[in-house]
């Protein structure tokens, strides 16, 4: 049964049975929280590899699924994206901060977007266009934000009808297949939609300029989650490259990793790991004990 089929015979049902047909058609399921994205499963922390938690808990047996939704009946119904369920995700968003149908429409017209196996109208009013996955090419979720395109495969997962947001409406097959599905190149559409500058392979030479600096932090105040830590690692290696000090990549960056709800923790760590990619040695001076110039703490007055 085509995912088309499947997700079209179980739009009028209640919850509790749709979960349990979609099980019982091949399509990997776990209750989500009524009226919201959130996974309701945590995994067992003494024993993750027996009771796993999120999507990670997704299960096609039907007998196991039942006993979840009888457990919490309004619980929406998530489905994991990429080689566990073979269907990869865009989710193009339709919200008060943008809308994603313009963007898409301009990837189609490129060739980036192929045949689809079936769109469904998300709660907020924008598209899931569901694509078959290629199993010899996982590719990882990702979000555009700027273009307010998502990308769902390993590591996502969607919610699927007849689930509903509290408020904001209900998720709703909306067409099936479109010519002839394929899987699509989430790389190539990625770089499409968001653009980014390719790290170069040598030092900048010259001094940087302060409005460069804080343009690159501008640019990591713009990255959304699942791109947080890569842009804060390619914009403190140009620093480095430019050649600024460890305090000063921290001065001019910080606090655009932790705008972006990067823990202070994690943006010294990628900071750090950033300036010693681009030097043979740290500079000892920086770092020495009693040195007047090191930074007093990288979690403290920069990243707070």
């Amino acid at each position: 049964m085509s995912v088309a089929s499947v997700l079209g015979s179980v739009s009028a049902l209640p919850l509790s049975q749709a979960a349990v047909r979609l099980a019982a058609a091949g399509v990997p399921v776990f209750p989500c929280v009524p009226g919201a994205k959130n996974p309701l499963l945590k995994p067992d922390e003494d024993n993750p590899q027996a009771q796993p938690g999120g999507f990670h808990a997704a299960t096609t047996d039907a007998r196991r699924v039942a006993a979840w939704w009888r457990r919490w009946p309004a619980a929406n119904i998530g489905v994991p994206t990429g080689a566990a369920s073979g269907v990869e995700v865009v989710d193009v968003d339709r919200k008060p901060g943008g809308d994603g149908f313009a963007a898409f429409e301009r990837a189609r017209r490129a060739g980036l977007v192929p045949g689809w196996l079936a769109v469904v109208r998300s709660a907020s009013g924008g598209a899931h266009f569901y694509f078959p996955a290629d199993p010899d090419r996982p590719q990882r979720s990702w979000q555009a934000a700027t273009a307010h395109v998502d990308f769902r495969g390993d590591g996502g997962y969607i919610i699927v009808p007849p689930s509903a947001v509290g408020g904001a409406g209900s998720y709703e097959l909306v067409a099936g297949a479109d010519r002839a599905p394929g899987p699509v190149d989430a790389a190539r559409l990625r770089d499409f939609l968001d653009p980014r500058p390719e790290p170069t392979p040598h030092r900048v030479s010259g001094p940087i300029r302060s409005r460069d600096a804080a343009r690159l932090a501008a640019w990591v105040a713009m990255r959304a989650e699942g791109e947080r830590n890569r842009g804060l690692f390619w914009a403190s290696c140009r620093l480095a490259e430019a050649g600024l000090s460890l305090p000063e990549m921290v001065d001019a960056l910080a606090p655009a990793g932790e705008r972006v709800g990067l823990p202070p923790r994690e943006v010294e760590t990628t900071i750090r790991s950033a300036y010693r990619a681009t030097h043979v040695q740290p500079d000892p001076v920086s770092w020495h004990a009693g040195a007047t110039n090191r930074p007093s703490r990288l979690t403290g007055q920069v990243l707070s």
